[in-house]
């Protein structure tokens, strides 16, 4: 099968240099094109000089469309109002979309939701094995523990990072309540303050720091009577969510159209 070719959005940024870097070390993907808002500074550069790869001959440019005409799919780890965008555009080429960005809002996943009836989408919080490893770990112990064991789940991220808390933790929270069996929008906690008076049973709380150049660690706690369980992960390197994309995006060429996760790719789904 020939390669794949894949287009970077955001590719200016941090995770848009470390996809650039990744596909060229990779079998199998190729980069088709680079992208970035109008304005940045990085337009007309080279995507390979700005990966630290020499040149590829491939400019970063403000224009997606002619560039997924030759391209079989988009990498996104961008803002929420570029991702609603690229899903429709996406779903209009019938094309594979990877979304690795994080914040949206109810009404952007609904906009999302609808572009996967006609377009591949694998939208993930977090891309690396180890996380979704963790996440479906977090969904069985929390089906495993009763209400007498507290969850709680904190994460630290790098001084840089928009949105809190992030979309990891958020994907934990998500896995620890469908292990329990409640809707996480009803029973989590982000923030403490104050006098908040007892801990209520039932309930997961957040806790979010930001600071230095922290790629990325999430705790999750079970606390219970005079013991402590705590899963952990702590991502040294912005590659291996890079990586994690790639290998989505190999997986989900051939798919239906639909809206698929991390959890797919690697088989947990029903783990």
């Amino acid at each position: 099968m020939a390669e794949m070719r894949l287009v970077v959005a955001g590719a200016g940024g941090r995770m848009g240099r470390t996809l650039i870097a990744a596909l060229a070390a990779m079998d199998g993907v190729v980069l088709a094109g680079a992208v970035e808002a109008s304005g940045a500074g990085v337009i007309g550069r080279d995507a390979g000089e700005l990966a630290g790869l020499g040149k590829t001959g491939i400019p970063v440019t403000t224009d997606p469309e002619p560039l997924l005409a030759k391209a079989d799919g988009l990498i996104d780890f961008t803002i929420p109002a570029a991702t609603v965008i690229f899903s429709e555009l996406m779903a209009k080429k019938g094309l594979v979309h990877i979304i690795g960005t994080t914040g949206l809002s109810g009404e952007d996943e609904k906009m999302i939701t609808e572009a996967a009836k006609r377009a591949v989408i694998v939208k993930s919080g977090n891309m690396s094995l180890g996380v979704n490893l963790l996440a479906a770990l977090v969904k069985r112990v929390a089906s495993t523990l009763d209400d007498e064991f507290d969850i709680e789940i904190m994460e630290m991220h790098h001084n840089k990072k928009i949105d809190a808390p992030s979309g990891t933790a958020l994907m934990l929270g998500r896995a620890a309540a469908e292990g329990r069996g409640v809707d996480l929008g009803k029973r989590s906690v982000r923030a403490r303050d104050g006098h908040t008076g007892v801990r209520k049973v039932g309930d997961i709380g957040f806790a979010a720091l930001r600071g230095g150049t922290v790629v990325g660690e999430h705790n999750v706690i079970f606390a219970g009577p005079a013991e402590r369980l705590e899963l952990a992960h702590k991502a040294e390197d912005r590659m291996i969510f890079a990586r994690g994309a790639l290998k989505a995006a190999l997986w989900a060429r051939g798919q239906k159209p639909g809206l698929y996760s991390m959890m797919d790719v690697l088989g947990l789904s029903d783990f």
